[in-house]
C-alpha cells in the first residue's frame, strides 16, 4: 500500500457514534398491549414523541391518557401515517393481517418489528418458525416499500410499565439490512436509561433472536424474575 492509499482510506467508523433521534415521532402498533404500552411509556418518559395505535382509536386514546408524558392515541392507520418510526408490537396471531392492511401507510417508514412467534403448551413456551423464517422477515416480505428492522424482543413488559423503575438494565439486539437504519434503532433504545442497542446481524438472523424469548420465559418462571440480556465485551 502506498502512502497516498493510506491517506485516502477513511478511518473506521466508531460503532457507538449514533445519530440524534430525539426529533423522530415514534408510533407503536399494538400500543394498548403490555409490550407496546411498556415501550411507549419508556420512550415517552425519555422525551420521545409517541403515538400509540390500536384497531380502535378510542382504546388507544384511553391508553394514551393513562400513560401521560404527551403520548397520543389513534387508530393503527393514523398512527402509521403520522410516525417516522413505527414499532410493531401486535400479537403474533394478527401480525400478518395487520401489516398487510397498513402497507400503504407504512411505505417509506422505518418499521421496527418486536414480535415473537411463540406457542404455549403444558411444557411452557416454544418458538414457532414462520414460513418466511421469522416475524421480521415476514414484515419485510409484506412491506416491500418500508425499511424493516427488528429489535426490543427481550424486554419485560412488567418492568417497562412499572413507573417506580427508573432504569431498564438490559441490551437490545438490533437486526437490519441497512447500517443507518440499525443505528437509528440503536440510538432509540439508548434513550431509555440503562438500555443499550447492539447490532446483532441481518434480518436472516432474526429467528433465533425472536426464539430466545421462549428461553427467557422459562428463566422467569423458574426464578420468579424479569430476565433480560447483556452482551459482554462489547
Amino acid at each position: 500500500m502506498t502512502s497516498s492509499d493510506s491517506a485516502q482510506k477513511a478511518p473506521a467508523k466508531d460503532p457507538w457514534d449514533l445519530p440524534d433521534v430525539s426529533g423522530y415521532v415514534v408510533g407503536v402498533l399494538g400500543g394498548t398491549g403490555p409490550q407496546g404500552k411498556g415501550l411507549a411509556h419508556r420512550l415517552a418518559r425519555a422525551g420521545q414523541k409517541v403515538i400509540i395505535g390500536s384497531r380502535a382509536a378510542e382504546r388507544a386514546r384511553a391508553a394514551a391518557d393513562e400513560l401521560g408524558h404527551g403520548v397520543e392515541g389513534a387508530d393503527n392507520a393514523e398512527t402509521a401515517r403520522r410516525s417516522d418510526i413505527v414499532i410493531v408490537a401486535v400479537p403474533w396471531e394478527g401480525h400478518g393481517d395487520t401489516l398487510k392492511s397498513l402497507r400503504e401507510e407504512l411505505a417509506g417508514k422505518l418499521v421496527v418489528d418486536c414480535v415473537n412467534p411463540l406457542g404455549f403448551d403444558k411444557k411452557g413456551a416454544y418458538a414457532l418458525k414462520p414460513e418466511e423464517g421469522s416475524a421480521a422477515e415476514q414484515a419485510a416480505a409484506l412491506l416491500p416499500d418500508s425499511r424493516v428492522a427488528a429489535a426490543f424482543h427481550h424486554l419485560s413488559a412488567v418492568l417497562l410499565q412499572d413507573p417506580e423503575i427508573e432504569r431498564i438494565d438490559t441490551d437490545v439486539m438490533v437486526l437490519g439490512e441497512e447500517r443507518a437504519d440499525v443505528e437509528i434503532v440503536q440510538a432509540l433504545a439508548g434513550r431509555v436509561p440503562g438500555m443499550r442497542g447492539v447490532f446483532a446481524g441481518r434480518l436472516r438472523n432474526a429467528h433465533q433472536v425472536e426464539s430466545l424469548v421462549a428461553n427467557l420465559i422459562s428463566v422467569n418462571r423458574r426464578y420468579k424474575a424479569h430476565a433480560g440480556l447483556r452482551v459482554t465485551d462489547v
